[in-house]
């Protein structure tokens, strides 16, 4: 694991580091990130400290997609959203930039000109 006194996120959960926090409760904090892909982005965290999804725990893993499904049908329900994405990266190499695992919930729209979805190399 990486050093947690330098995670951001560990920090937000521990209310050392501002953040809009959405929801919470004895194992996961969701919260606004500083910078939104659409209307409604949610990060969806662990209060626990795992780096990616090669050392999170089953149990904790279950709990964090529980309430990002929940989220999900909050946020396109305030927001009119017409579908959602769950993004997660885990890894330098697969473009995760901060090492305390979490989800995207984001919520889409249409004609938001948003691309998520992967390409297949011909």
């Amino acid at each position: 694991m990486k050093n947690m006194n330098n995670c951001i996120f560990c920090k937000i959960i521990a209310k050392k580091a501002p953040a809009k926090i959405v929801f919470e409760n004895e194992d996961i904090l969701a919260f606004v990130p500083k910078e939104q892909v659409s209307k409604g982005h949610t990060l969806v965290v662990p209060r626990v400290h795992f780096e990616n999804v090669f050392d999170i725990g089953k149990n904790i893993l279950e709990k964090l997609i529980a309430v990002s499904k929940g989220l999900s049908e909050k946020l396109a329900k305030e927001n009119n959203a017409t579908g959602v994405n769950l993004l997660h990266a885990s890894g330098k190499d697969a473009q995760q930039s901060v090492f305390h695992f979490h989800l995207h919930v984001v919520p889409r729209y249409e004609n938001d000109g948003l691309d998520l979805w992967l390409r297949e190399k011909l």
